[in-house]
C-alpha cells in the first residue's frame, strides 16, 4: 500500500477517507442503539469518538487495514462506513466490518459496497482471505454475509463477553479465487 488514500467509486456511491468532518456523523452512527446493539464499540460523548475517527486513519499508517466512509454520490450524504481490520500480513487475511445509519439501512449499500471494499483487499493488499465475524443473533448481516457470497464455517461459543454474558460468534469467509 501507499501513502495516498484510495477512494473506491460504485455506481451509487463513493468510499473515502474519513476527515474531521465526519465527527459528528460517526458519532450519530457509533451512539445509536440500533447500530451498537451488534457493534464492538459506541461512544457516549463527541470528545470520545475522536478516538474512532483517529483509528480509522491510522490503520494505513499502522498497516492494519482500511476503513473507508461511505457517501452517496447523488447528494453527498454520510451514509456510514465500512472497511477491512485486523489485517495479518503472515497469514494474508483481514476481517470486515461495516456500520450504517439506521436510516440507510435495507437499501442495498452494503450489497453493492462489500464486493468492492473485497476487491481491493484481493487486488491491492495481496489479501487472500476476508473473514466476518458476527455476533450469532446478528441474523440480518449472516443473510447478508450469505447473499455476497462469504461461507458460514462455524461457531466460536462463548468467545466473547458482552453485558457480562457469554455470547457466541459465527464465522462467515470469503477466499480470493
Amino acid at each position: 500500500m501507499n501513502n495516498i488514500f484510495p477512494t473506491i467509486e460504485t455506481d451509487r456511491f463513493i468510499l473515502k477517507q474519513f476527515t474531521d468532518n465526519d465527527l459528528e456523523n460517526v458519532y450519530k452512527g457509533l451512539s445509536n442503539k440500533d447500530v451498537i446493539k451488534h457493534y464492538g464499540i459506541s461512544y457516549n460523548s463527541l470528545e470520545g469518538t475522536k478516538e474512532q475517527l483517529k483509528w480509522f486513519n491510522d490503520l494505513e499508517i499502522n498497516k492494519t487495514g482500511l476503513w473507508w466512509a461511505i457517501y452517496s454520490k447523488s447528494s453527498d450524504l454520510f451514509l456510514g462506513a465500512g472497511g477491512l481490520n485486523n489485517l495479518e500480513k503472515e497469514h494474508n487475511k483481514a476481517e470486515y466490518g461495516f456500520w450504517l445509519l439506521p436510516e440507510n439501512w435495507g437499501k442495498g449499500i452494503m450489497k453493492e459496497v462489500t464486493p468492492h471494499i473485497c476487491n481491493y483487499g484481493f487486488s491491492k493488499m495481496n489479501i487472500h482471505r476476508i473473514e466476518g465475524l458476527i455476533e450469532s443473533n446478528n441474523t440480518k448481516v449472516q443473510k447478508a454475509l450469505a447473499k455476497l457470497n462469504f461461507n458460514y464455517e462455524g461457531t466460536m461459543h462463548d468467545c466473547e463477553i458482552k453485558n457480562g454474558k457469554y455470547i457466541n460468534i459465527d464465522i462467515y469467509a470469503v477466499i480470493n479465487k
